[in-house]
C-alpha cells in the first residue's frame, strides 16, 4: 500500500473519474476535490463520495493546492489541463488515450522532464491477469522467439454504459470519440509486448450501424521493430463482447481469451503445455486499484511508470495514423 497523504485533485466526475476517486479514499491515501462543470453529475460525485466537488476549473485548483492531479476529462482536455497541472508543481495521472492530437504533446513531455514529475497515463489492461500473463511468458521466453500476433477486442457501445445515452457519449464524438481512440488498449499491449512500431496497412469502417458519424471499426497491421507483425482489430458494434490474444512463436503459441479467463501456452505438438487461470474471486476493480498503487509507488520513489508518456506517444501516433488513413 502507498505510504503519504497527498492533497489529490480528480478533473472530470464521469463514471471513470468518480471510480479513480472512489479508489483513492477506499486507499487512504489522499483528500480528494473533483473538477466537475456539469451540475448533475456534480452533484451525483457529491452524494455517492461526500467530497468537495467544484465547477470552475481555476477555483478547484486553487482550493485544493493539488499535489496529484487525475485527468479524467473530455479527451481534447487531457494534455491542456496535465500542462496546468505540471506547471503547478503535480503529479499527473491521465486517462487514455493521452489525447486525439498530437498538439502539445511535446511540450508536456518536456515539461515533465524540466519540471521531474511523474506522469503515467492509464492504460488499465496492462492490469488485468490475462495480458499480465502473456507479458511474463513472452519475457521469458516461452514460446521462444515471436514472430507474430493477433489482438482483438470487440462489444457493443450502446450497452457500455447503460446510464448514460451512448450518442452523447465522449466515445460516439466524431474527433475525440471513436473505437480506436476508445479501445486504444490493444495498441497499448501490442507495444507492450513487442515495443515500438509503425502502421504497414490499415482499414476502417464507420459506425453507421450504430447512429454515429465516427469510426466504429479498425483493422490495422502493425511492424514492430523486434520484427514482430501484430495484427490488431478493435471496434464497439459487435452484439458480443469478445477480447483475446494469440501470439506465434518459433516454439509455440500463447491464446488469451477473456470470456475463459484463461491463457494458454501451446507447444510445437499442439498440445497446451501450461495454462493459467484467473482467479475466481478477481474482480474488474482490482486491476484499477493495481493501477492505483504503481502510480502512487512511481510517486514516492520518483521512477517511471508502466504508461509512460512516451510509450502513449506512440500508442496515440498508431492510433492517428489509422484514423486519417485514406
Amino acid at each position: 500500500m502507498p505510504k503519504g497523504r497527498y492533497r489529490i485533485l480528480v478533473l472530470g466526475g464521469g463514471s471513470i473519474g468518480t471510480r479513480h476517486a472512489r479508489n483513492i479514499l477506499g486507499m487512504g491515501v489522499g483528500d480528494v476535490t473533483v473538477f466537475e462543470p456539469d451540475e448533475e453529475r456534480r452533484a451525483t460525485v457529491k452524494r455517492l463520495l461526500d467530497v468537495q466537488a467544484i465547477a470552475d476549473e481555476d477555483e478547484a485548483f486553487a482550493v485544493s493546492k493539488p499535489d496529484i492531479v487525475f485527468v479524467c476529462s473530455p479527451t481534447a482536455l487531457h494534455v491542456p489541463q496535465a500542462l496546468r497541472a505540471v506547471e503547478t508543481g503535480a503529479h499527473v495521472f491521465i486517462e487514455k488515450p493521452l489525447s486525439n492530437t498530437m498538439d502539445g504533446v511535446a511540450e508536456l513531455r518536456e515539461k515533465t522532464m524540466q519540471k521531474q514529475r511523474v506522469v503515467m497515463v492509464g492504460c488499465n489492461m496492462r492490469f488485468h491477469p490475462g495480458p499480465s500473463a502473456v507479458r511474463e511468458l513472452l519475457t521469458e521466453e516461452s514460446i521462444g522467439i515471436p514472430l507474430a500476433s493477433r489482438i482483438s477486442d470487440g462489444g457493443y457501445l450502446p450497452l457500455w454504459r447503460p446510464q448514460q445515452d451512448y450518442r452523447k457519449s465522449y466515445s460516439a464524438s466524431p474527433t475525440q470519440g471513436g473505437a480506436i481512440l476508445d479501445c486504444i488498449h490493444e495498441i497499448d499491449l501490442a507495444l507492450w509486448y513487442f515495443g515500438p512500431g509503425a502502421v504497414v496497412g490499415s482499414c476502417v469502417l464507420p459506425a453507421t450501424s450504430i447512429g454515429l458519424d465516427t469510426d466504429g471499426l479498425a483493422e490495422m497491421l502493425i511492424k514492430h521493430t523486434s520484427g514482430v507483425l501484430s495484427s490488431v482489430q478493435v471496434n464497439f458494434i459487435q452484439h458480443d463482447f469478445r477480447r483475446s490474444c494469440h501470439v506465434i512463436g518459433t516454439e509455440g503459441s500463447l491464446a488469451w481469451d477473456i470470456a475463459r479467463g484463461t491463457v494458454e501456452r501451446i507447444g510445437r505438438n499442439g498440445v497446451a503445455l501450461e495454462v493459467r487461470q484467473q482467479a475466481w474471486n478477481w474482480e474488474t476493480n482490482h486491476m484499477y486499484l493495481d493501477e492505483l498503487k504503481h502510480f502512487f509507488h512511481a510517486v514516492e520513489r520518483q521512477t517511471l511508470p508502466f504508461g509512460s508518456l512516451e510509450e502513449a506517444t506512440q500508442a496515440l501516433a498508431i492510433a492517428l495514423a489509422v484514423r486519417h488513413h485514406p
